[in-house]
């Protein structure tokens, strides 16, 4: 009996190690909207080294940089082909005034940086350094006005500055700084978190407020979007106030940050973490799309047309703070590449509405694409997932479905073991990406492909030996990307062995 009973343990133990098998349908016949290249946007604040120390290390610093902007650092976010640069913030924007960051370095006025802990900001990063930055790494600018602090004059004045081509007054003192061309600026938005630190506003008050101000935001050449201040997390009440604005509203901005515990004090280490934080944080990350959902009903009720597009202008895995680090400094694992290609499955599969998104933050805090350390620079997972998906950028997205999606399952949580988006691509190709959520089991996969001949495919692989690893100025290496061979064509059908924890990137001719 009691051999009989280990043989029987045993047999369970080796079923439950087998791969899931999955089917997984891509119709390239009915392709869906645009994947906005947007929705690959960056965010960068005056906080931490985001900027100071990041991006920036000024002209007279011995590490390589273009008038005082990080080479590396421009070439990681060229290669993974930022679309869009949201600045100056944040919390920051609201009290930010632009006339601080313009002119001879060193006499522009040092105030004080009260939305992050009161240090002392130079303001030698300013809007002449912003759109050097945009310039060189190709990317559209997203100026956040200062509504909070500020005024409609002030954000108009601004505007004029970075934009007449005339011989204002303000235009030529935008010369005399040093930019004769007027900047093209992309997007605009009015204030930032007005619910909270933007202002503790009600939406009633800030829809009426976005009303007055925005109807001044007058540019003599190409106009700008503009994006109002909208709500957050599963909050509608943003939305529904906003999305009754009839005029000079082109988005409405929304923020969800993902954390383990959903406990704001608490929310968790960002390396040392199990099982259990792994699949939390997952679950919480794929709350996205009940949150995008209940937006979109609002905004399909007062916008039927579509005017009015939905800006995931802040996004990104948020933990506790690093012990000694500077602030918001977190390092990002394997785990964070999968909250963003979570997350841009649902952008994909939402992007008739969803317009922009913006992850927090591009070098140094938060759920950053680089770390620097003096003149080192490390690539993160999450990076490597942005270079890997650039060939969605403005690709026309296709439906996926699935045969039979098992559950990956640990305690309370409870998530698809499987993750998929695929996409014609601008160049005519078909792009595949698919995402295993189980931490411990391979997938097999068939991927078919309905409306459109498959001759070959090739793959690049993220994964890593434990959910948790991550890459170090000593180890850089530890968690990047990988070709991936196991892909064999038969007819219509790609079929593969996903590994654990892994995302693999397919593009199919």
């Amino acid at each position: 009996m009691k051999k009989c009973a280990t043989l029987l343990l045993a047999f369970l133990v080796h079923a439950s190690a087998q791969a899931a098998e999955v089917t997984i349908r891509i119709d390239a016949s009915h392709p869906g909207p645009v994947i906005s290249r947007y929705l690959y946007g960056q965010f960068m604040e005056h906080l931490g080294r985001d900027i100071y120390d990041g991006a920036w290390v000024g002209p007279d610093s011995p590490i390589p940089n273009r008038n005082g902007l990080r080479l590396d650092v421009l070439q990681a976010l060229k290669d993974i082909h930022v679309p869009v640069i949201r600045w100056p913030g944040g919390c920051y924007a609201d009290e930010y005034h632009w006339r601080n960051g313009i002119g001879p370095p060193d006499e522009r006025p040092v105030t004080l940086n009260m939305s992050w802990g009161g240090i002392e900001e130079t303001n030698a990063f300013g809007t002449h350094e912003f759109f050097e930055l945009v310039e060189a790494i190709g990317a559209d600018a997203y100026v956040a006005g200062n509504l909070g602090t500020g005024s409609a004059r002030e954000m108009a004045e601004w505007l004029e500055y970075m934009t007449s081509d005339s011989h204002s007054t303000l235009a030529e003192l935008r010369r005399a700084n040093g930019r004769d061309a007027p900047w093209r600026v992309a997007f605009f938005g009015v204030g930032n978190e007005s619910w909270g630190c933007g202002g503790n506003m009600r939406p009633e008050y800030y829809a009426d407020l976005y009303r007055q101000t925005a109807e001044f935001l007058k540019v003599s050449g190409e106009r700008p979007k503009k994006i109002a201040s909208g709500g957050h997390d599963a909050l509608t009440t943003w939305t529904e106030a906003l999305s009754q604005v009839r005029t000079n509203i082109d988005g409405i901005s929304h923020h969800y940050y993902t954390t383990p515990s959903g406990v704001w004090a608490a929310k968790g280490s960002a390396t040392e973490f199990a099982e259990g934080e792994w699949i939390s944080t997952l679950s919480r990350a794929l709350r996205v799309e009940d949150h995008i959902a209940a937006q979109e009903a609002i905004l399909g009720r007062n916008d039927p047309e579509g005017r009015i597009g939905l800006y995931f202008d802040e996004w990104g895995a948020w933990y506790d703070a690093t012990p000694g680090a500077s602030a918001l400094y977190q390092q990002n694992t394997l785990r964070d590449a999968f909250v963003a290609a979570l997350h841009f499955h649902v952008f994909h599969r939402h992007a008739a509405r969803v317009r922009m998104a913006n992850i927090a933050q591009s070098v140094n805090v938060l759920q950053a694409m680089v770390l620097t350390q003096g003149d080192a620079l490390v690539l993160t997972p999450t990076y490597h997932v942005f270079k890997m998906y650039v060939p969605f950028q403005d690709a026309m997205s296709l439906p996926v479905s699935y045969d039979e999606l098992p559950d990956y399952v640990l305690g309370q949580y409870r998530v698809p073991s499987l993750s998929a988006t695929a996409a014609r691509g601008t160049d005519g190709k078909l792009y595949a990406s698919v995402a295993n959520l189980n931490p411990h089991e391979a997938a097999e996969i068939s991927l078919t492909v309905a409306g459109a001949p498959l001759k070959r495919a090739s793959a690049q692989v993220l994964t890593a030996d434990a959910m948790n690893s991550y890459n170090t100025f000593a180890v850089p290496g530890a968690v990047q990307p990988k070709p991936f061979g196991g892909i064999v064509v038969a007819g219509s059908t790609l079929k593969m062995t996903l590994p654990a924890r892994a995302i693999v990137m397919i593009g199919i001719d």
